[in-house]
């Protein structure tokens, strides 16, 4: 198994502009060590390790925890993608065989077409050409503006992270369901993809983890077992709740797949979109 989004940080660093004391459970430093403490109980051999800081010097931290951890398969970087020479760091960063893709905080920008600005198309033909990896942190307001980049770049990989993070909500379910139904149904099952991660952390504060069950099922209804990655998002995982639960509950809800199914979700997939 993979664990095909997760995170580690030193709050010395001091970049990460989102994680305040207010985040009381995770705001500590969390090693790659205290993720496998919590993902090989359940026979994740390795993982994915994801940017939670707007810097290129977090790319940078993250690349060395690679180095000094063969159970990071890959790391999702980030790069300012308005820098002059956005194209050139580009080029740079597929130089470095652990980083495997790229993360602009859509979430966290004013302007829901950010992406879409025709000073950034350069350096998304440029990730396309490098085949690195476009990881969206987006909520559902972005979904329309990820279909519109993946018609624009149809060469891009392109991996939602987070079930684009919905309400969870059932007044809003049905908007979010059409929405990602037409991204996945218009775009090519081999370059956009899906994570099955960050549902929990979406739900009211104190809810059980089995009431994002009907989001999770949704999301298996809609991309398929070949277009969706299992992922944990710890630690942040932990401000709804514990590893153990969300993996039990991912487990449950992937019961109905044949075996080899299962294990694209919760493997294969990851391996075969970030090249691991």
């Amino acid at each position: 198994m993979i664990d095909a989004h997760f995170h580690c940080w030193q709050l010395a660093r001091a970049d990460y502009g989102w994680l305040t004391p207010e985040l009381a459970p995770i705001y500590r430093d969390v090693s790659v060590a205290d993720w496998q403490q919590q993902a090989q109980t359940w026979g994740v051999s390795g993982g994915v390790l994801v940017q939670a800081a707007p810097t290129a010097q977090e790319t940078q931290f993250l690349l060395q925890q690679a180095q000094d951890n063969p159970a990071v398969l890959g790391v999702v970087g980030w790069i300012d993608m308005l820098a002059p020479d956005a194209v050139q760091q580009v080029a740079r960063c597929a130089e470095q065989p652990l980083l495997k893709g790229l993360r602009p905080m859509l979430q966290d920008l004013g302007d829901p077409d950010w992406i879409l600005q025709p000073a950034i198309q350069p350096v998304l033909s440029a990730m396309a050409r490098s085949a690195l990896v476009f990881d969206a942190l987006i909520t559902p307001v972005h979904l329309p503006r990820i279909l519109a980049l993946t018609q624009a770049h149809p060469d891009l990989t392109v991996v939602v992270d987070h079930g684009a993070k919905p309400v969870i909500d059932a007044a809003a379910m049905d908007p979010w369901r059409e929405a990602m139904t037409q991204l996945a149904r218009q775009t090519d099952p081999a370059k956009v993809v899906c994570k099955l991660s960050g549902l929990w952390t979406e739900a009211p504060a104190g809810q059980a983890v089995d009431v994002v069950r009907p989001w999770c099922e949704a999301l298996l209804d809609i991309w398929g077992s070949e277009r969706l990655l299992w992922g944990s998002d710890w630690p942040v995982l932990e401000l709804a709740g514990a590893y153990a639960a969300w993996q039990a509950l991912s487990q449950d809800v992937l019961l109905k797949l044949e075996p080899a199914q299962r294990m694209a979700v919760l493997g294969e997939n990851a391996r075969r979109i970030y090249r691991l």
